[in-house]
């Protein structure tokens, strides 16, 4: 990384480390030394203090990531109570266009958790809000191509050869969403800039408020003023409004970002050049992965039978899409432990905390695995009244099952990778598993031996 101007740092940092955190560190890797103990009671007291402290990282990371997937849920069941032509088209809308924006934005926002992260360990505690106001000019700026890509949505859908039914009904959708994008350009500098101060559980308040204002004006929205489609992607995007001024708002109000945000400056428009390129490449792992989920959704569109698909293949990818969230505050956990483990010399510490973060996610996917095979008839109707839909949704529940597990394991070993600094490894990883394998198996077996969904859900996590 290359130092700026602002005298900004030009070697990255640990995370800062609370004094309870660094007591539980020390006695995790005192305990796993204890020669006098058993092999038994070593892994047992071991395993309680690597829980104390995985959870209380990973528990708050991931009510945020929740509360935000419920919000975006939420819209898809309003949607599919409307028919399944409009199912299929705000899955087609939400999962295949704007997750296009949606990783992108995140990925480059993710820069400002690193430099902020580094600023607040050294003390610059006056240069996390210019990382944060940086971040969201260069976010804002993005977000103007990407608008265009919004507007043309149309035809580019029919370009890659969806039905012009579900096209125009999903260009709808997606034009409603264009304020969404500048909703991202501003929340996710924000996010990291309260996270990197350990900042978590407002943010949670927020969303949860959010969410609750989002159901109720929905429902007033789609049903009742009869507005469809664009009535519900307006609302995903006022809401997401809401979670970025309630975050402001904190920021603004609370004594905890008094010497962080010192108010907007001039600083932010320089170095603007050397944080782009920081972006990128923050950008390019996450992007990797977000938009690969984008590809098979767009590719269920040309199965046959293209409206049944893309609703059983929206229901489920919903369904582990929790999942995900889940396996996503355990990678903040991961990369974290593991990141600071390494970083105080503690070897067997982080190789424990590698086991017991993966076998945490691990036993709650399968938890989640069984439950969808115990509900496989009744999981669909939240979403949708169909009879069809939830026949094939029921038939696609074993796949399901199976990517509910290794998706619960997969991004906490992205995390563990982070941690040990190998992002460069993980990303030729994503290359290979997901463009090189996955995709060419699955138009293979989906659309020359005629498999489906099924292999198409099934091969989007292998």
């Amino acid at each position: 990384m290359e130092p700026s101007s602002d005298n900004e740092l030009s070697e990255p940092l640990l995370l800062s480390k609370s004094s309870s955190m660094q007591i539980v560190s020390r006695e995790l890797e005192d305990t796993l030394n204890n020669t006098e103990l058993s092999y038994f009671q070593r892994v047992r007291t071991g395993t309680w203090l690597e829980l104390k402290t995985l959870f209380r990282l990973a528990a708050p990371a991931v009510v945020v990531y929740l509360l935000n997937n419920v919000i975006s849920m939420s819209t898809q069941i309003y949607c599919g109570h409307l028919g399944n032509l409009e199912l299929a088209a705000s899955s087609l809308g939400n999962t295949g266009i704007q997750v296009f924006a949606y990783g992108l934005m995140l990925g480059m926002g993710s820069a400002v958790e690193t430099l902020c992260g580094q600023a607040y360990g050294a003390h610059k505690y006056d240069m996390l809000g210019i990382y944060m106001q940086r971040s969201t000019i260069l976010l804002l700026a993005t977000s103007i191509p990407l608008m265009i890509i919004y507007i043309f949505c149309k035809p580019i859908l029919l370009g890659l050869g969806e039905s012009a039914s579900i096209a125009a009904a999903a260009a709808i959708f997606v034009y409603g969403l264009i304020p969404q994008i500048f909703a991202y350009a501003c929340n996710f500098p924000i996010q990291k800039f309260l996270q990197a101060q350990s900042i978590v559980f407002p943010s949670a308040y927020i969303s949860l408020g959010a969410l609750v204002v989002h159901i109720v004006l929905s429902w007033v929205v789609v049903y009742k003023l009869g507005w469809g489609l664009l009535g519900a992607a307006l609302m995903l995007s006022f809401s997401w409004w809401l979670i970025v001024v309630g975050q402001f708002v904190y920021i603004l109000w609370t004594p905890r970002c008094r010497r962080t945000w010192t108010g907007f400056s001039m600083k932010a428009f320089s170095g603007l050049w050397s944080f782009l390129k920081l972006s990128v490449a923050s950008a390019v792992m996450l992007c990797l992965e977000t938009w690969y989920y984008q590809i098979i959704v767009l590719l269920a569109g040309l199965l046959k039978n293209a409206e049944i698909a893309l609703d059983a293949l929206s229901i489920c990818m919903t369904i582990t899409g929790w999942v995900f969230m889940i396996a996503v505050g355990f990678n903040a956990a991961a990369s974290v432990r593991i990141g600071n483990e390494l970083g105080a010399g503690h070897p067997k510490s982080a190789a424990f905390a590698v086991v017991v973060v993966t076998s945490s996610s691990f036993i709650i996917s399968v938890v989640c695995a069984i439950i969808v095979i115990v509900l496989r008839h009744d999981i669909s109707y939240v979403f949708t009244e169909g009879e069809t839909v939830s026949n094939a949704v029921s038939d696609l529940s074993p796949y399901l099952a199976i990517s509910i597990v290794l998706n619960g394991i997969q991004p906490v070993l992205s995390g563990v990778a982070v941690g040990c600094g190998w992002q460069a490894f993980v990303a030729y990883v994503n290359v290979g598993c997901y463009y090189v394998i996955g995709i060419p198996v699955g138009c293979l077996l989906g659309f020359k031996f005629d498999f489906g969904a099924q292999v198409t859900i099934l091969f989007s996590y292998f």
